[in-house]
């Protein structure tokens, strides 16, 4: 079955002032559905690759055949990092709280410690990329980031970083410069105010499992 765009879980414009309508109609539309259709024109001719899932697709990249690993990593992983990101945003955002805060504070310091941790890793990411929050290997909490549309489900060999994404958060230009500008720092604290905790809480449950 071909991959398909997931529909934005509230309008376009359900995230103002923070991020603004038209990047939202750019970013989903546009940017997210050119990912999908060049996931699939990718696979076209791969009738083996057709059914699996994306997360399937990523977690063995290496055995995907060389003349699309690239367009599978990069469109694949965009498709895969952005249907996570919609998920992770909510108009007027969430409440942080219980066994994930208790763990922030204990990996971090508190949470504005962790806050800042997480926007110098969105801030540090030179060019395009991504900021994370994973759940390690040992079940511990991280901050890491990753280039273009890697992440950390692709593993280290490929994406430098492993683990279980439990939050991520877009830092391309497409991602905030129509608000924003060059102010990447300004759209990396203004998110806070729209990340859905309910969802990262419910990730890092499951990943500590």
């Amino acid at each position: 079955m071909a991959h398909q765009l997931p529909p934005l879980p509230y309008a376009t414009n359900a995230l103002e002032p923070y991020i603004d309508t038209m990047t939202m109609e750019i970013h989903h539309g546009k940017h997210h559905g050119a990912y999908v259709t060049n996931l699939n024109n990718a696979l076209s001719n791969y009738a083996d690759l057709q059914d699996k899932s994306i997360d399937e697709l990523l977690v063995s990249l290496s055995s995907v055949p060389e003349a699309i690993r690239t367009a599978v990593r990069n469109n694949g992983g965009g498709h895969y990092n952005h249907t996570l990101f919609w998920q992770q945003l909510k108009p007027g955002g969430s409440t942080l709280g219980g066994q994930l805060l208790d763990a922030i504070n204990s990996t971090f310091g508190s949470f504005d410690a962790f806050k800042d941790t997480f926007n110098k890793a969105g801030l540090g990411r030179f060019g395009s990329g991504w900021a994370w929050l994973i759940v390690n290997k040992d079940k511990k909490l991280a901050v890491v980031s990753t280039a273009n549309q890697d992440n950390p489900l692709m593993g280290k060999d490929i994406a430098g970083v492993e683990g279980t994404a439990i939050l991520g958060v877009d830092v391309w230009e497409h991602a905030y410069y129509l608000k924003y500008q060059n102010r990447r720092a300004d759209y990396l604290s203004a998110i806070w105010n729209v990340i859905n905790w309910d969802d990262v809480a419910a990730r890092f449950a499951a990943a500590i499992k």
